[in-house]
């Protein structure tokens, strides 16, 4: 089991402010709500599941999940929020994958297209990238000193996982899209603390930025994040 990892990415997220995690908390909350209109009971609608766990492991108090669940019904309910994706290429060739949901797709192909041309990118059209991607679950485990790779290995595997990535500081495990879910919850059920619990597009290669590079391509990841 190997395979490139995130966690130099997931080590930024971590470090984002209050006013950052608000935005953030603002986001998922709009999932939780998007996905519980299929039913407000995590125990028979698996992707509120996912999306509540997503929540959990970015630390979203308890009273923000249930408020999100109830807006399915209530200020949301008549609010059509749509999953779209956009595909192009950021600063020196790094392709970019970007997910949206949004309730008024003409604003936001605009401000997509407005944010890869501030920072030296151009948005592609549909497939002009993704083919250099996989989607695949990602759940990040906190490593401790009660958490070492031959046990976590040993879980994985008797979970359905695909591969784990051993970093210094976390364990990534990657699952299929299909085992997701029974992944996620079989660490959650151990008792283990997830920094990251989704499903997302992983790059199949990587290419390196120098650091004028690097700064302008994380100047516009953060203007996706904010959006």
């Amino acid at each position: 089991m190997s395979g490139h990892s995130k966690w130099n990415n997931i080590k930024r997220k971590k470090e984002k402010t209050d006013a950052q995690k608000a935005k953030v908390f603002t986001k998922i909350g709009r999932e939780i709500a998007v996905a519980a209109k299929a039913g407000a009971d995590p125990n028979t609608n698996s992707k509120l599941a996912d999306v509540i766990a997503k929540a959990k492991a970015a630390n979203m108090p308890n009273d923000n999940i249930k408020r999100s669940i109830l807006k399915a019904t209530g200020e949301l309910g008549n609010v059509n929020y749509e999953n779209l994706v956009y595909e192009g290429y950021g600063i020196g060739g790094s392709a970019v994958i970007v997910s949206t949901l949004t309730d008024n797709v003409n604003r936001t192909v605009g401000e997509v297209r407005h944010i890869f041309d501030k920072y030296s990118g151009n948005m592609g059209t549909t497939g002009s990238v993704s083919y250099m991607f996989e989607n695949m679950g990602v759940i990040v485990l906190e490593r401790t000193v009660d958490l070492d790779e031959d046990s976590v290995m040993e879980m994985a595997l008797d979970a359905g996982a695909d591969d784990v990535i051993t970093e210094d500081d976390a364990f990534e495990v990657r699952t299929s899209p299909a085992n997701f879910s029974a992944v996620r919850k079989y660490f959650e059920e151990k008792g283990l603390t997830l920094i990251e619990a989704d499903i997302m597009m992983v790059p199949n290669d990587k290419i390196t930025l120098n650091d004028e590079q690097l700064i302008s391509f994380n100047k516009m990841m953060d203007a996706f994040d904010d959006n």
